[in-house]
């Protein structure tokens, strides 16, 4: 009897050892959370606006001079991505929050190594479609607004497209540029753009068949290439 009761009260003790044990990581946790939070924090009120208490476009602009990369670099549209920011050239605090926890970055230097990594997750299949669906969304500034402009959207293709497919990329922009039917380009049009780059053979087209369901001004594109 001595004996078992000398085993549970062994096993007791090493239990209580192990709860405590854990309790002691979960607080260290809690703390560096904590802190960690509070430097992401204050490294969003060192951009923000003090009246709108948003990063705006002068906030973002100071903010890529600290990473010593251009407003127009795509890497800047995948952390408005990473944030899932919802106004173009505005970050919030909680937007902010979102995305550098998630970077694990709470200085401009951890940022600035995050950021190749980061564009490493998006350029993954699984991420990218995603990336590229809310790139045109990003775009919408207006309210109600379904579509965007020939010109913004040249831009936005080269910007989030042009290193992956840069021969469609910059035929595609020129048939834009030079044809008259089409002033703006809808998501569905925007979609079918990336599906027609994965999908058709370039730049022969064989394997293009009209009869299938792409935006008309595919069609038109592939008639306008063939032309010429």
């Amino acid at each position: 009897m001595r004996r078992a009761s000398l085993k549970k009260g062994s096993a007791s003790s090493t239990a209580s050892t192990n709860s405590s044990a854990m309790d002691l990581f979960r607080s260290a946790s809690g703390k560096a959370a904590t802190k960690e939070l509070e430097r992401i924090d204050q490294l969003f009120y060192s951009y923000s606006n003090g009246s709108s208490g948003m990063i705006d476009p002068e906030g973002i602009e100071h903010l890529c001079s600290d990473l010593e990369v251009e407003h127009t670099n795509v890497r800047i549209l995948m952390l408005a991505w990473k944030m899932q920011a919802e106004k173009q050239g505005y970050f919030t605090l909680e937007e902010w929050r979102k995305g550098l926890r998630a970077l694990h970055a709470d200085t401009i230097s951890k940022l600035k190594k995050a950021l190749p990594e980061l564009e490493n997750e998006v350029r993954r299949p699984s991420n990218f479609v995603e990336f590229y669906t809310y790139a045109f969304r990003y775009c919408l500034t207006e309210e109600k607004q379904k579509s965007i402009d020939i010109e913004s959207i040249c831009e936005l293709l080269e910007l989030v497209l042009g290193s992956q497919f840069p021969r469609q990329v910059d035929l595609f922009t020129q048939y834009l540029k030079t044809q008259i039917d089409y002033k703006v380009i809808n998501m569905d049009q925007w979609m079918g753009f990336y599906r027609f780059c994965n999908e058709i053979s370039f730049p022969d087209f064989n394997n293009y068949d009209e009869e299938l369901a792409w935006p008309l001004i595919l069609d038109n594109f592939v008639d306008w290439v063939k032309s010429k």
